[in-house]
């Protein structure tokens, strides 16, 4: 891929999951911890991000756990399709599921974990697909 390719994807991935984290009403730091962020990123950088005057570094950490935002964001658009404020708020609530643990908290305590936990609940086939239910249905 083009040096000119990557980086316009990158500034996608990034404007894509600022927005994202911005209605989610997350603070710097927060948002710092979700996307595990290298030391070397500071919490000033992210004005940088969200103003498109820089994109996240392109680290594999990071960018799994865009995808597993860009995914749990896509699950809440098609849970709650005629609200989208939903989304904000299903991420602040204590979930049964959780033990009464919101997901914004299992994301936050748990890692990359906590996201795939929360990816699961919102999406059956992301859990489908984990289990390796797929693969042992193409056996039979």
């Amino acid at each position: 891929m083009s040096d000119d390719i990557q980086q316009q994807a990158m500034a996608d991935i990034t404007r894509a999951v600022m927005s994202l984290l911005d209605k989610w009403k997350l603070d710097n730091n927060t948002m710092h911890q979700i996307l595990a962020m290298p030391e070397t990123v500071k919490e000033r950088n992210f004005a940088a991000f969200r103003n498109g005057n820089a994109v996240f570094p392109n680290h594999p950490e990071v960018l799994r756990r865009c995808r597993y935002l860009l995914h749990i964001a896509d699950a809440l658009r098609t849970a709650y399709p005629m609200n989208p404020k939903m989304a904000g708020y299903w991420i602040h609530q204590g979930q049964r599921r959780f033990g009464g643990r919101t997901p914004i908290s299992m994301i936050l305590t748990d890692g990359e974990a906590g996201l795939m936990s929360v990816l699961s609940e919102l999406d059956c086939t992301f859990a489908w697909d984990c289990s390796g239910s797929k693969a042992v249905s193409a056996v039979k």
